[in-house]
């Protein structure tokens, strides 16, 4: 969200879009007594509300072409 404040909103939306799909590979791969706050719902209904707005998120900020996307 940093990056994003900072005016670097492409790079943000990408961090935050992995972000989204980092957490929906941990809800995966942990098991149901260590999830902690990402076991909202049932597994399949929380890695989907983490999946389509994670790839939605990256793909909206890798597809507009103004600005630039580098971390320098």
């Amino acid at each position: 969200m940093v990056r994003v404040l900072m005016e670097h909103w492409r790079q943000g939306g990408v961090l935050l879009g992995g972000a989204l799909l980092v957490a929906a590979t941990l809800r995966v791969a942990l098991p149901p007594d260590e999830v902690g706050l990402l076991a909202i719902r049932s597994r399949v209904l929380d890695v989907v509300c983490y999946v389509v707005p994670g790839v939605v998120l990256i793909l909206l900020a890798i597809t507009i072409t103004r600005g630039q996307l580098t971390l320098a």
